[in-house]
């Protein structure tokens, strides 16, 4: 398993559970590919915050990610699987045969000095990218572009994957991670397999000081708070609050906040599976 328990010498290690990080090859970025990362601490651009419980965090450099894979016909040797603290799922280091280097999202299961290619005529491998009119009908695929050559959109955080259903005219049948059939262009790109690190919803973080290391701020109850700041706030004792609700008065439970007007609602064969209490 590449997750590990850790022996109680401390109460933040009692509970918790970390990844082994057994498939990462080294510790070092390219430096090549690196961009600076700043952040704003839920901040807009007058200073006001408009998103809670964000701020602080460990400093981060932002690894440039090839989603386009638009060097097509081009093989290219995998030299490292690396972490990128910017998303859950590892990322490969390609050096192309012209000398081009690229990260990507690197898929489960691929290793440093396989061979990966993208465009029309690769093999249907891991961590090839193909058009969704050349996947074979049944494949595990992630990283998928919803609008031609706009880059992976679908299926890029970690251990999650897509299935390729079937082909109806110019779209392609496709089963998201989400439980969603959609239909997506033929002319979109994916990449075969599904994202690296699939156990990474097994991890404790053991203690509030590594959620503050992460760049979350500790999150008040609703039903805590004074009835000027919540619509569950208040009550005398421990009241339940009533409906479940955000700050701002949305329901949280049972109500549908997908825009009836959305333009690629046209392209949704089932909706996701809600989970039902």
């Amino acid at each position: 398993m590449p997750v590990k328990k850790y022996n109680p010498t401390t109460p933040g290690t009692r509970f918790r559970v970390g990844n082994a990080f057994e498939e990462l090859t080294t510790d070092k970025p390219e430096k090549s590919l690196l961009a600076p990362y700043s952040k704003t601490g839920g901040r807009n651009r007058t200073g006001k915050m408009t998103m809670r419980q964000r701020g602080g965090g460990h400093k981060r450099r932002y690894r440039i990610i090839d989603f386009k894979r638009n060097k097509e016909g081009v093989p290219a040797r995998v030299k490292t699987i690396e972490y990128d603290p910017n998303r859950t799922a590892y990322i490969a280091l390609l050096f192309y045969a012209d000398g081009e280097k690229r990260y990507i999202i690197a898929p489960n299961g691929l290793k440093v000095g396989d061979e990966v290619v993208s465009g029309k005529g690769a093999a249907p491998n891991v961590g090839n990218a193909l058009y969704l009119s050349e996947i074979p009908l049944g494949s595990t695929i992630h990283a998928i572009e919803m609008q031609p050559g706009r880059g992976a959109a679908l299926a890029r955080s970690a251990g999650t994957y897509a299935t390729l259903m079937g082909r109806e005219g110019k779209y392609a049948i496709v089963k998201l991670p989400s439980g969603e059939v959609r239909r997506i262009l033929l002319s979109c790109k994916a990449t075969i397999g599904s994202t690296s690190n699939p156990d990474h919803g097994l991890q404790v973080l053991g203690k509030a000081g590594r959620k503050r290391w992460i760049g979350r701020r500790p999150r008040v109850r609703g039903v805590a708070m004074n009835p000027v700041d919540h619509p569950m706030g208040g009550g005398e004792g421990r009241a339940s609050g009533g409906h479940p609700r955000s700050r701002t008065g949305v329901y949280a439970k049972g109500q549908k906040t997908r825009n009836k007007k959305k333009h690629s609602s046209k392209l949704i064969i089932s909706r996701r599976k809600t989970k039902k209490k």
